[in-house]
């Protein structure tokens, strides 16, 4: 039977969010894949993966067990990559509540990213299935950065999916600076090529994708301030209370800095 590893709400005080990837979780890694692949060596490889794990962050842990499943999944990555997507469990059915058994995904998000740069529909159509159990906010950045037009035409597809998981990410993974990522220097440079993404994802009806286009704004504001905050005038013209809150959290940080144009702008949107 596929299942996620029991795990908490929310971080727990006095308990590192690395725990979340502990030993049960290999366990249940090796399980869930070797139930759709006898030959994967569930044993072997919650042994190797366990190896020095506990110094490890969470960042380090999810590669770690990444590239350890890379060595007992089949060699060649559409079989491989076919065995983690049967492994999956049911797609997630809220944005919010949903606690952090689903960071149990982030090696599987590693693996598509370590491997799969050369296999770019494939590893677009896993991304889709993935980030619908997990964020692939991570893993498509590599993606960006190695075939920029092409993610961009696929992420402006999904943009209209119907699955908020799957808006969210079109957002969240273009975002320059997000926290625990690489930046993604083009568009720290250049944001112009996402704002259509932000255009289309502002007036999202799901929260949880208005959210990541604040805080994409948010990124933006760090390099190219007057941008960001012409997005936000133009925006605050005839907006209702959803958008309003948008540009209020997309300059909030401007405000805390005493920009006064972002000032201005936090009283229009209230």
């Amino acid at each position: 039977m596929l299942k996620l590893p029991e795990a908490p709400n929310s971080i727990q005080k006095g308990v590192p969010l690395k725990e979340v990837l502990n030993e049960t979780a290999i366990r249940q890694i090796g399980h869930n894949l070797n139930f759709i692949d006898g030959r994967f060596d569930q044993r072997a490889f919650v042994e190797k993966a366990l190896k020095s794990l506990e110094p490890l962050s969470i960042t380090q842990r999810g590669k770690q067990i990444a590239m350890v499943m890379a060595e007992f999944l089949p060699q060649a990555y559409p079989e491989a990559i076919d065995v983690i997507l049967k492994s999956l469990t049911p797609p997630l059915k809220e944005t919010e509540g949903n606690g952090l058994a689903p960071m149990f995904y982030w090696p599987h998000c590693y693996y598509i990213a370590e491997f799969g740069l050369n296999h770019f529909d494939l590893s677009m159509q896993a991304q889709y299935e993935l980030t619908q159990r997990f964020t692939c906010e991570f893993s498509i950045r590599p993606f960006i950065n190695k075939h920029q037009d092409k993610t961009l035409d696929q992420l402006k597809v999904w943009m209209k999916d119907d699955n908020p998981h799957v808006r969210r990410l079109c957002s969240e993974g273009t975002r320059p600076r997000l926290p625990w990522a690489t930046k993604i220097d083009a568009f720290v440079k250049n944001p112009s090529p996402v704002i259509p993404i932000l255009e289309k994802l502002k007036n999202d009806p799901n929260l949880y994708v208005r959210r990541s286009v604040a805080n994409h704004v948010g990124d933006i504001a760090k390099d190219h301030t007057e941008l960001a905050l012409s997005l936000c005038e133009e925006w605050v013209k005839g907006a209702d209370k959803n958008l309003k809150w948008v540009i209020r959290h997309s300059v909030r940080n401007l405000v805390k800095k005493g920009n006064i144009q972002a000032i201005e702008l936090r009283v229009k949107a209230k």
